[in-house]
């Protein structure tokens, strides 16, 4: 805008209505922005640009549609229009959309954490070392994403959540599920993979508060999170290709029903001794207590 010129000016000694005639202003429309430099309109697009770097930083693969929503969901109400044209103007493209040339596609972000496990998946103790990732399926209705949390020592899952949307708040609910089930002494690496919600600010948070060490391992290398790989192919083969699912609460109750009845506590594995996680847990227990 040049009516901070016209002010400077003004100071200077050049009258008014001579500056805004040059620029093509009305010396009343200087005025009123004199009285009221920030317009309301300005103040307004100040709180919701902050709401929509804050929600864009959680959740970077979200476009401005979903960050609308974001920021209704905190008692910012704007119009898609208004929320696209402030996007653009700070450049909060969803990670996931290509521009440019071809094969330019979704690329994972920095580590937040350093890879502490080196693929190296085992545990001498419960609540040692916990891997995580996400995985997807669809319904009639739309996907719904899994967000599970595996302990290495027993394999047993110790936290999930699932939702319609891919979002930090996936991986952070997931996260103080399992804090809040284990309530862990001593200090757990959690490993992921880069993934944006794993490297959101809100799953740190979660990460710091309980005082968890986060790890992460290299781009594009699945095996530096193969014992979460090797859990999703399980689930893949026992629970989602085994029929078509018509609505996503189906397909929830199913996934809840096979971890908490069937995984953790019927299934069988031959790298416990045979013994489900849940009985090789309290098998640790027992024996700890004895040689106590």
């Amino acid at each position: 805008m040049s009516y901070p010129l016209v002010r400077d000016l003004a100071a200077e000694g050049i009258p008014v209505r001579l500056t805004c005639g040059v620029l093509g202003h009305s010396p009343q429309a200087y005025y009123a922005w004199l009285a009221a430099p920030v317009t309301r309109r300005d103040l307004e697009d100040a709180y919701l640009t902050n709401a929509l770097i804050d929600a864009h930083g959680d959740d970077p693969e979200f476009g401005y549609r979903f960050l609308a929503d974001e920021v209704t969901s905190v008692g910012l109400v704007a119009g898609e229009r208004r929320i696209w044209r402030l996007c653009s103007q700070q450049k909060l493209w969803s990670t996931t959309v290509r521009k440019g040339r071809r094969g330019a596609g979704k690329s994972p972000g920095p580590a937040v954490h350093d890879d502490h496990v080196q693929r190296n998946f085992t545990a001498q103790r419960p609540d040692q070392v916990w891997v995580t990732d996400i995985t997807e399926h669809p319904t009639a209705e739309g996907k719904l994403y899994c967000c599970a949390i595996k302990d290495l020592f027993s394999n047993r899952i110790v936290g999930y959540a699932l939702d319609e949307r891919m979002t930090a708040q996936l991986a952070v609910t997931a996260l103080r599920t399992a804090v809040a089930r284990r309530r862990p002494v001593g200090v757990v690496v959690v490993h992921s993979d880069r993934g944006s919600q794993f490297r959101a600010r809100s799953f740190r948070a979660v990460l710091t508060a309980a005082g968890l060490q986060g790890s992460m391992g290299r781009v594009a290398s699945a095996g530096d999170n193969a014992a979460m790989e090797s859990w999703h192919a399980l689930l893949q083969k026992n629970v989602l290709d085994r029929r078509r699912w018509r609505t996503r609460d189906e397909l929830h109750a199913a996934i809840v029903f096979w971890i908490e009845h069937t995984y953790n506590r019927r299934r069988r594995q031959r790298a416990l001794g045979k013994l489900t996680p849940v009985e090789y847990e309290l098998a640790f227990t027992d024996q700890a207590a004895i040689a106590a």
